[in-house]
């Protein structure tokens, strides 16, 4: 029988020679299971080649030539009238092919594989770590150039900042006092809705805190819980991570931002709610301001009930020994944006 089933025998003549230097002779060549048998015209066996060791010298030329792999020097020669051999020859080398273990087809799998896994790894490593990487690299001196950039935005739609020039003066008073600079304050006739912070340490706000209330402590209040919400998370973090991993590259590689990302942000920043703060955290900056809690914690919610935390642990319940601001700056700052 035959390696292939169609077949009971199959034998074709061919021309064989042992090695390069030998004389090639006429011989039969029949095919078997696993072998290619040749024989002298007695049909004495010379040889047998393992069919999974069969090369073919000239592919697609004629006479085809064959060798066992690895002995170019020992041949056989099928004219092209063996064409039922040299057919089953050829389908029996791709079976054989086919079924032979591919190396280079598992590396490239692993390698693939390898890849994947990276490639996971970094989408899940990678725009975090470029997050913390740019955060922490950027100069203060950036984070108040975008801070005033996003300043500009906004004031498109809150209208020009409010800029008495006689409470100025009371203005940085508060700003020194609570912030320890004169110049982080900025006090909107519109569009934040309490107060808002931006990258380099400005906070932003509501014109009414200042004209509706009759105590200082109140606005007081508003301004230490921001800065405490943008001591909790870097607002150019914020930033970043709203705006995603090429807002951060582009930070990183080129020191800007597109207008888009920046308009985004302002957006954000006008309508976001205000972050909650836990009591405890509150009343530890409230302390460190020397300033009470509870006129804030009123103003909030003027009823107490969901401020009570605030009120009783009020650390200054009978005042501070250190003002807000004098009576006279107060009267001042209320005036800031006109009558």
């Amino acid at each position: 029988m035959t390696a292939l089933k169609q077949y009971d025998r199959l034998e074709a003549s061919g021309l064989w020679r042992a090695n390069a230097d030998d004389q090639r002779r006429e011989v039969v060549v029949s095919l078997g299971d696993a072998t290619l048998t040749i024989s002298d015209l007695r049909d004495v066996a010379l040889t047998h080649w393992s069919l999974a060791a069969l090369e073919r010298a000239n592919p697609g030329q004629f006479p085809a030539i064959y060798h066992p792999d690895g002995d170019p020097g020992e041949t056989l020669e099928l004219s092209e009238d063996a064409t039922v051999m040299l057919d089953a020859i050829e389908r029996l080398r791709r079976v054989i092919d086919r079924r032979r273990p591919k190396p280079g087809r598992l590396r490239l799998v692993l390698t693939l594989s390898a890849a994947a896994v990276v490639a996971a790894l970094a989408f899940v490593w990678l725009p975090g770590a470029l997050l913390h990487h740019t955060v922490t690299v950027i100069p203060d001196v950036k984070r108040t150039e975008i801070g005033e950039v996003l300043l500009s935005r906004i004031t498109r739609i809150s209208g020009q900042a409010c800029a008495d020039r006689a409470a100025q003066p009371a203005l940085q008073a508060l700003s020194l006092r609570l912030l320890d600079t004169p110049d982080r304050l900025v006090v909107l006739p519109g569009g934040v809705r309490e107060t808002a912070h931006l990258p380099g340490g400005t906070i932003l706000l509501n014109r009414a805190l200042v004209e509706d209330f009759e105590d200082a402590d109140v606005p007081a209040g508003y301004i230490v819980a921001e800065a405490l919400r943008a001591d909790r998370q870097d607002p150019l973090e914020a930033l970043l991570r709203s705006a995603g991993f090429w807002s951060s590259l582009r930070l990183l590689t080129r020191g800007e931002l597109t207008p888009e990302t920046l308009d985004a942000q302002a957006e954000r920043i006008l309508t976001a709610p205000p972050a909650p703060l836990p009591d405890a955290e509150m009343i530890a900056a409230f302390t460190k301001a020397k300033l009470r809690t509870a006129p804030y914690a009123y103003a909030r919610d003027v009823s107490g009930e969901s401020v009570l935390g605030l009120i009783e642990a009020d650390p200054y319940p009978t005042g501070s020994d250190t003002s807000v601001l004098s009576d006279s700056n107060w009267i001042r700052l209320q005036t800031i944006c006109g009558n």
